[in-house]
Order: structure tokens, then sequence, then C-alpha cells
């Protein structure tokens, strides 16, 4: 090809689409990798239908996968595509507000039939002008029965060659983005080679097809060209948040040198988790599949009290579900991390959409006085730093915490740079061995507030705990008021002193000025992506994210103190804002909230701040 025809550009966002059984999953994965291992930096945003098998050709039926590659760290998957790639006319009619000026849409023509505009909902038979995309650069080539066509000598019946027209779709992205086509090859060695070569040599030929399409049709004016960000050296690998909070729970396990053990029922969009974990015996965990939230949940307190490193993980239904067992864990003072993986609520409300609005079930949802450690994780690869930190604290201050992270980095990926484990701290839980005299179960040491860890079966140190009230000291069932009052006390001020364990709380950008935009947990790298822009104008904006909510962090209110507006931005109708008022009530607290299932954009971000300064 004419070099002439390439273009530099410094990022792209491409948005594959489809029904939820084309494969739109796998080849935005594919695609992602492919650019990764040329050093681009990644964010993704897989986009799930709610239901499970919505009828096919439906818009209720779209599956997608949103990618933001580019010269640089991406912070956020972007606020709409550059190019998109749509399976079938409901995929069109699905993606297409999120189209930017200029874009290019492809199309498969053999989809373009009457039944197919019925069943997505065009009351035309042109769907183009019917959402006014006349202007934008289509390439419709007929992507079925094309890869039939070049599957046809491989002795495929018609399902399984059509199938492969995933492929295809993605050879013609790699052609125009100029990705290499070996790493997706040795992709389908691994997984199809062995068990059915056949297969595997047709989704390579397919592959090649998509590609060869693109580069002899001339069907693009221009194809792009992508440099390698510039990243700090060291070991990268794709990860998501799921994996990357299972990676962090084994990490804090080996840390601490105790076994563990993870209690679950599947639930979206936690399940990977659970997953991820049962895969890694070799590292001594230990996973259970429970029959119910209930059940996972108490599987991990009674492997807690045996001396493992418990978790269970769960996302919203689930953690309701698990509130009467998380006040079993306050009360015997166990050390465990219960993960809520947020998603669209209320009840099974949007099970493979984003939210935010667990925040106040986790800080209050239990009855009685119930205080327990709140983490909220913030990228994909960071979920293995808070997860591990979850453990350390779970572990040494022998107490349960809640880590929260959502749908939107839970399913995102993003290139981590894999860290030395010489870096984290050494886990040191505060087992007790063997002691002179009684062994009273709830002495406290008396900085930490956190009780001794007596392994049962070991000598001497038999003990009772459970859920009804404890003596201050002994363990053994108590009613005096007092000492409920007192022991009520000790379990809030544990779980305070857990801020001296955790960084003072920082701000980006000028420590002062005319706008804070505030956010917690998920929503860091649209925020930042917003406050980026405004300074690049000149305008005094700066950014506050919470990470610790429970206890917060020290230094907050010394940084709201120092602007002149605060705004709190969050996947909510205002938990963390109704949280701050009543932790921080002298300030004045501006919202803006979005519940629609999607991620903030940045371009929404501005607009708002703008308005406000």
């Amino acid at each position: 090809m004419d070099t002439q025809n390439i273009k530099q550009i410094s990022d792209v966002v491409v948005r594959f689409s489809g029904d939820s059984g084309d494969g739109m999953q796998l080849v935005g994965t594919l695609f992602s990798d492919a650019a990764a291992v040329e050093g681009n930096g990644i964010s993704t945003f897989p986009d799930f239908p709610s239901e499970i098998r919505a009828p096919q050709g439906t818009v209720a039926g779209v599956s997608g996968f949103q990618v933001h590659l580019g010269a640089a760290k991406m912070t956020t998957p972007g606020d709409g595509c550059d190019t998109l790639v749509a399976m079938n006319p409901a995929a069109l009619k699905a993606n297409y507000k999120a189209l930017k000026p200029d874009s290019t849409i492809i199309l498969d023509a053999d989809t373009l039939t009457e039944k197919e505009f019925r069943k997505a909902g065009f009351s035309t038979d042109d769907p183009i002008a019917e959402l006014g995309l006349t202007e934008y650069n289509i390439i419709s080539p007929a992507i079925t029965s094309l890869t039939r066509e070049a599957l046809s000598d491989l002795g495929l019946d018609i399902k399984s060659a059509t199938k492969c027209k995933n492929m295809f779709a993605l050879g013609l992205c790699f052609y125009l983005y100029n990705k290499p086509l070996e790493h997706t090859f040795d992709y389908i060695e691994r997984k199809f080679a062995k068990k059915n070569p056949a297969i595997a040599q047709a989704n390579v030929r397919a592959l090649k097809a998509g590609y060869n399409f693109g580069a002899n049709t001339h069907a693009f004016a221009n194809t792009y060209n992508i440099k390698a960000a510039v990243l700090e050296p060291g070991t990268y690998r794709m990860i998501n948040g799921n994996q990357a909070t299972a990676w962090g729970f084994i990490a804090a396990s080996q840390k601490s040198g105790h076994p563990l053990f993870c209690g679950s029922y599947p639930i979206t969009p936690a399940t990977v988790i659970l997953e991820e974990l049962a895969k890694r015996r070799d590292l001594g965990v230990v996973t259970v599949q429970a029959e119910d939230e209930i059940a996972g949940i108490c599987t991990s307190i009674g492997a807690a009290f045996a001396g493992s490193f418990a978790v269970t993980t769960t996302s919203g239904p689930g953690l309701s579900l698990k509130s009467e067992a998380m006040g079993l864990a306050v009360m015997t003072e166990l050390p465990l991390v219960v993960v809520d993986v947020q998603r669209g609520g209320p009840s099974t409300g949007l099970p493979t959409k984003t939210e935010q609005s667990d925040l106040l079930q986790a800080l209050f949802g239990r009855n009685g006085e119930a205080p327990m450690v709140v983490i909220a994780a913030s990228t994909p690869s960071d979920c293995f730093h808070y997860a591990f930190w979850a453990g350390k604290i779970a572990l040494e201050r022998m107490t349960p915490v809640i880590l929260l992270t959502d749908g939107f980095i839970a399913n995102g990926s993003e290139p981590w740079h894999i860290p030395q484990m010489s870096d984290y701290p050494v886990i040191k839980p505060p087992v007790v061995k063997n002691i002179e005299g009684d062994y009273f179960c709830y002495d406290r040491d008396p900085e930490a507030y956190a009780r001794t860890w007596a392994i049962p079966g070991t000598p001497d140190l038999e003990h009772r705990i459970g859920g009804l009230e404890k003596d201050r000291r002994k363990g053994s069932v108590s009613h005096d008021p007092h000492n409920h009052h007192t022991m009520t006390e000790l379990r809030a001020e544990k779980v305070a002193r857990v801020a001296d364990m955790i960084p003072r709380q920082g701000v980006v950008g000028a420590p002062e000025g005319d706008l804070l935009v505030v956010g917690w947990g998920g929503t860091r790298g649209h925020l930042q992506g917003a406050v980026d822009r405004m300074r690049a104008e000149g305008k005094r904006v700066s950014h506050c994210h919470f990470n610790w909510i429970d206890p917060l962090p020290r230094g907050v209110e010394e940084i709201f103190s120092k602007f002149r507006q605060i705004v709190v931005c969050e996947l909510n109708m205002g938990q963390f804002a109704g949280y701050l008022r009543m932790n921080f009530p002298q300030f004045d607290y501006k919202q803006y909230n979005k519940v629609q299932g999607l991620p903030f954009t940045v371009d929404e971000l501005v607009s708002h701040f703008n308005t406000l300064i």
C-alpha cells in the first residue's frame, strides 16, 4: 500500500457491535490486545445486553465493545467512536448516537434486508437516511457472504462458517489501523488448533480475508497509524478489574501466610472473580461455589474463624442478602473482605450495566451499629492494589472490609504495570499462639484496637465467639447494658483508627481554585479527563478523588476549604454527597448525577463544570 495513505493520529475510538452471539466481546478484546502488544495505551468498555438472550436482530440484544487506543496512557474508553462496526441494523440503531462527526461505519450489507429493518424497529427501508447518517463514511461489504465464500472449501456447515464473520470484521479493522495479525493468529492457534483444527483454520482465513478486502478494494481513503505510548518501563499485561481483584487477594494471602478462601454465589458482574480464584489451587486458594449468597458469606466467615484469609464476592442484590452475616462478622471481629461489584438497580435492575448506587448500603446496610471499613477501587488495574489493602486491613485489624468496584471497571481492561511484590508490605495478622495465664479473646491492641486471632485447635487458647454481644474481654455472652455500649464504641473506634493506616487525601491540580471536582470509585478517569481539559484552557479547576470511604482520610477539610465551589459527581442520585454533608456540613456541595447504566462522558462533565464557573 502507498505509504502516503497512512495518517498518523494520536488516538482513536473503535466500537464493535452486533448480536450477543456475534462475538463482539472477543474481537474487541483481540483488537485491544494487538494494540497493547504494539505499546498503545488502552482503555476498554464492554457493554453487554441485560437480557440473557434477547430476540436476535433486536436493539435489546445488541452487545458492544468499545476500545480507546492511543499514543499515551488512556484514562477513559472515549466518549464517542471514530469507527463503528455494526454487524446488523439493530447494532447501528443502538450505537449511532455515539458516532463522532466524520466517523467511519462498517456495516454488513448482507443484513440490510426488510426483515432485519423491521426487527430493529426501523420504519423505512433506508436506515442510513432514517438515522441521518448520510454524511458519514459508510463501508458496507457483504461480510457474511464474503466470509462463507472464503471458507467454502473447508467443509464447514453454514452455521459454523457464518460464526467466523466477526473475524472478517476484525481483519478490516486491523487493516484500517495498521495492526499486526500475528498476535491474533497465536491466540487462535492456542484456543482452537488442538481441539478443532478446522475451526482454527477457518478463523485465520476469515481474518486474512477481511484484511485483504480492505487492502485490495481500497474501501478506505486512508489508513491510520498510532505510535506506541511512552509508559513507565516494566512488564505489562492487559487486565480487567475482576481479574485484578482476584490477584490482589492472592497477593495478600501470600504476604500474610494465610491461605485464601472464597465462598461465593455467581452473580453478574462479579462472577469472574470467583472463576479466576478457582484456577489457582496451585497457590493454595480454596473456592466454594455456594448454593446462595447467604451460604457464600457464611462459609467465608467459618473459614476466617479457622484461620484463612476469607473473601466473598457479590453485586448489589447479593450484598443485601449478605447483610445479616456481615453483622455477624462485625460482632465476631473476624477478618473478611466482601467485594461488591456494583450494577444498576434496584432489584434485578440493569444487571450488566454500571452504577454507584450501593454506597449507602455498604456504609449503613446492616442492623444495629455495625461499622465496616469501606474502600472503592477506581480503575481496572488498581483493583489489585485496593484488593491487597482490603486484605491487609481485614487481617491486621481483625475487621470485615467492603471493597466496592463497579461493572465499568470490573469488565473494562487496561495495560497493567505488573508490580514487584517486594514493593508491597508484609501483612502481619495478630495471631496468638501461646500466652501466659488466661486468654481473653477480646483484649485489644492499644493502638489499633484489633483483638487477637487464636486459630481453633491451638492449645490453651479455647474461646467463644458468636452473634450475641460479648464481654469486652472474655468473649462470653454478655447482656450487661454498659458492656454493650462499650463494645459498640470499641468496634466503631477500631474502624476509625484505620485512618492511621491510609494516606492523607490528595488533590490533583492546584491546591486552591474556583472549582473542586469530587468523585469516588470508578469515575476517576472521566473526571480527571474533564479537569485536565479545563486546566489546559487556563481554568482554575482541580480534582479530589476518594478511594477510602470509611474511614475518610485525613486532610479532607483542609482541601475543601480552599475552593470557591465543590461539585460531587456520582453515578447515583447523590449518596456520597450526602455522606460528605454528614461529615463536613460546613461546606456547600453541588451535585452532578447520572443514573443511565453508563459511565460519565468527558464532554458532558466539561459542559456542566463550565456552567458552574
